[in-house]
C-alpha cells in the first residue's frame, strides 16, 4: 500500500525548501504527499524577504478536515515560525493521535534569515519533541536547542544526541554537515545504540532545502521500512544522490536546490 504522508510546514516559492520540496521528496520516495500550510514566505535562492503566518484557526481547520477523511501514515513537521503556531500544531496532532512524526527543527535559512521566533524554541522542545518519533537537527540547531557549547567533533555530537533524547523524541539524528572533513557524518541515537551514518562530502553550493528534503524522505520511508534506522539510511542515500546530481538544475544564483527527481529524470 502506498503510504499517505503529511507535511506541516511553510511555502518556498523557489521550490527548494518547505512544503514544495517536501512533496517532491515524498513522491520520489514512493509516498503520496499531502500538505498543511503553517505560513507563507517570500523567498528565493538568495534571501527571505517576508513571512506571513497562517491564522491559527485555519491551520486547525486544515488539519481537522484532512484527518476527517484521509488515513495519515506519517507526518513531517518543518518550519512553523511562531510559538503560537507550534503550540497549536502540537495540540492538533495530540487530538488526532498522530503517529510517526518526523520533526526538522528549522530555525535559520541558508541565507541566514531567522525562521523561528526565539520564544518558539521552548514550545518546540516542550510541546512537539515529546510527540516525535525522529528529530533531525543540524549542529547549529542542536546548539540552540540545548544551549550548549559549540559542537566541534563526533564526541560532542554523540553527547548532544543523547541530551536531546531527554527532551522526549524516540530517535535523534544530529546531522554533521557543518563539521569539516571529507565525509558528512550523522549520529543517530535511539536511546540504546548510537549509529554513525557516513557519506562523501560534496563540494556544491546547491544545498538549499537539504534539511527539509532529508526529513521528508525519512517520513516517506518510515511506513515502508522495517525499522526507523532503515528509513533514515534510505533517506540519507536519496539525499546524497540529490545533492550529487543537483548540477543538472539551473535555479537561481544563490544556494540552489537539490535534484529531488534524480531517480526519474535522465
Amino acid at each position: 500500500m502506498i503510504p499517505n504522508v503529511l507535511t506541516i510546514a511553510t511555502t518556498d516559492p523557489s521550490g527548494g525548501a518547505g512544503v514544495l520540496a517536501d512533496l517532491k521528496a515524498f513522491s520520489a520516495n514512493g509516498a503520496y504527499g499531502m500538505g498543511v500550510l503553517a505560513a507563507l514566505t517570500a523567498q528565493n535562492t538568495q534571501t527571505v524577504t517576508g513571512i506571513y503566518p497562517i491564522p491559527l484557526d485555519f491551520i486547525t481547520r486544515q488539519i481537522d478536515t484532512l484527518y476527517a477523511d484521509v488515513r495519515v501514515d506519517s507526518v513531517k513537521i518543518g518550519m512553523l515560525g511562531t510559538a503560537e503556531i507550534t503550540r497549536r500544531v502540537a495540540a492538533d496532532l495530540r487530538r488526532h493521535n498522530a503517529k510517526r512524526i518526523v520533526i526538522d527543527p528549522v530555525m535559520v535559512s541558508k541565507s541566514k534569515h531567522q525562521l523561528l521566533a526565539h520564544d518558539a524554541i521552548e514550545s518546540l522542545r516542550g510541546e512537539l519533541f515529546p510527540l516525535a518519533e525522529i528529530i533531525t537537527p543540524n549542529i547549529p540547531e542542536t546548539e540552540v536547542l540545548l544551549g550548549c557549547a559549540p559542537i566541534k567533533n563526533l564526541d560532542d555530537m554523540r553527547k548532544a544526541a543523547r541530551a536531546l533524547r531527554e527532551l522526549g523524541p524516540r530517535i535523534v539524528m544530529v546531522k554533521g554537515g557543518h563539521l569539516d572533513g571529507a565525509e558528512s557524518i550523522d549520529i543517530v541515537d535511539d536511546g540504546v545504540t548510537q549509529t554513525e551514518l557516513r557519506a562523501p562530502r560534496i563540494a556544491t553550493k546547491n544545498t538549499h532545502g537539504t534539511g527539509c528534503t532529508l526529513s521528508a524522505a525519512i517520513a516517506a520511508q518510515l511506513p515502508q521500512c522495517a525499522t526507523p534506522l532503515d528509513a533514515i539510511r534510505a533517506a540519507k542515500a536519496y539525499l546524497t544522490r540529490a545533492i550529487e546530481t543537483s548540477g543538472a538544475l539551473d535555479v537561481g544564483s544563490g544556494h540552489g536546490p537539490t535534484h529531488h527527481f534524480w531517480n526519474l529524470w535522465k
